[in-house]
């Protein structure tokens, strides 16, 4: 239990929200919820450590080596060794391993990159607003697309409106995202002139790759949303509330719906991570710059430190991306609030 705060009482007109033991119990809330994020932010320690040596290891086993892939097959073998020496590409691996870490850790430096010759942090803030405005476009949209779809058809059961809906969802869903961009770059841009086909300079840019990722994804959470709306209406107290006397709209909007939520906001929440890696289906086809062509031109390059440095910049973000969905639990589960409320006593 945490202290009591000196001079704390009670006025006799008082209402009490904020006396005595329900002041105690929001510092108490507050306090255990400040432990779980720290405890969580320190599992991203093992997590990050461990992304980092699988990319290291894997560019490292891979064939080639940055000085042959940048200078050409017809460059003097001495010239390339001279390169891949300036580069440290020369050395063992646990030699270069650690000291890739200790440029982190000690300096705050994810290197320079092979190939623009310019710190890897400016290359990744340069493309990161486009992948960041994309993947924030398509999480809106198919957002409101998929839930507001899935709870009509869960609301409409067997209706012509919830055969509609499923049957649209199993075509978006088994769609190729590659041909979906495809197919709307020759309708939009080529046949009728709508929309840009290339680039990322304004908002119109960012429609049609939005539409190629958004749609496919909005299917996934149809059917999702679909069907945790169904059996959350099958439970007893979704009866309890119908038996006494509660409308249909309240019953959907205020009991089933925050519980249906909760696996529609996980999917949400990894889609989203996800996105932020860069979709990179969506990039190549528009010509987008944004993480995910930057991290296939690394790749293809053996530019490890722009393929290091994007991998855990990307892995900070997904890891507190589902920090957040795990916070937002709190706010729709009844259970885990209350056990933030008992200050983490009950059995979970």
């Amino acid at each position: 239990m945490l202290p009591k705060r000196p001079g704390q009482e009670c006025p006799g007109n008082a209402s009490g929200a904020f006396c005595g033991g329900s002041y105690h119990q929001v510092l108490e809330r507050i306090y255990f919820m400040s432990k779980y994020i720290v405890k969580r932010l320190l599992y991203m320690i093992p997590v990050l450590l461990g992304v980092a040596f699988l990319v290291f290891a894997i560019l490292s086993l891979t064939p080639g080596d940055p000085g042959s892939i940048i200078l050409g097959i017809t460059a003097k073998p001495e010239d390339i060794a001279a390169l891949n020496a300036e580069f440290g590409y020369d050395q063992p691996f646990f030699v270069r391993f650690f000291n890739y870490l200790g440029d982190i850790v000690f300096h705050f430096n994810l290197g320079t990159s092979y190939s623009t010759r310019q710190p890897v942090m400016n290359d990744i803030l340069a493309r990161f607003p486009n992948t960041l405005t994309l993947a924030v476009l398509s999480m809106c949209v198919s957002s409101i697309i998929g839930i507001s779809l899935g709870i009509l058809s869960a609301v409409k059961q067997y209706s012509v409106l919830d055969h509609v809906c499923v049957v649209v969802a199993l075509v978006f869903a088994s769609m190729p995202g590659f041909w979906l961009g495809l197919m709307l770059l020759i309708l939009f841009s080529l046949k009728l002139g709508w929309l840009p086909s290339f680039g990322a300079a304004s908002l119109k840019h960012f429609i049609l790759p939005t539409l190629t990722v958004s749609l496919t994804s909005a299917a996934g959470l149809l059917r999702m949303t679909r069907a945790s709306m169904l059996e959350t209406v099958r439970q007893e107290y979704i009866r309890t509330a119908k038996a006494k006397g509660a409308s249909n709209r309240r019953v959907i909007w205020k009991h089933a719906l925050k519980n249906a939520l909760i696996p529609v906001v996980t999917s949400l929440g990894g889609g989203f991570g996800a996105s932020l890696g860069g979709a990179i289906i969506a990039e190549t086809v528009f010509a987008m710059p944004g993480m995910g062509t930057l991290m296939t031109t690394a790749i293809r390059q053996k530019d490890v430190p722009m393929v290091m440095g994007a991998t855990l910049f990307l892995a900070v973000l997904f890891s507190l991306v589902i920090l957040v969905v795990d916070i937002l639990y709190a706010f729709l589960d009844p259970r885990i609030k209350a056990k933030y409320q008992n200050g983490g006593k009950g059995r979970g």
